[in-house]
């Protein structure tokens, strides 16, 4: 497995999404930035909640990080 994704699915690395996430919203609607700035980090907060990563599919995975199945060859 790829160890990026292996990341992700850890504790730590949803609990990092949603920290992430909720910095973003911060930073969007009281921090300075931009409101879209805090607008796209409902993704990764969501994403930390729900337990998804949206970057597995670029590495073949499922949204839930689990491999993408491969159909069985004809014989």
């Amino acid at each position: 497995m790829n160890p990026f994704i292996s990341f992700m699915r850890s504790g730590v690395g949803r609990g990092l999404r949603i920290i992430l996430g909720l910095f973003l919203i911060w930073w969007g609607f009281w921090g300075g930035a931009s409101v879209i700035v805090g607008i796209i980090g409902f993704v990764p907060l969501l994403a930390g909640i729900f337990n998804f990563c949206v970057f597995a599919p670029l590495f073949g995975y499922t949204l839930m990080g689990q491999p993408r199945h491969q159909p069985k060859p004809s014989h």
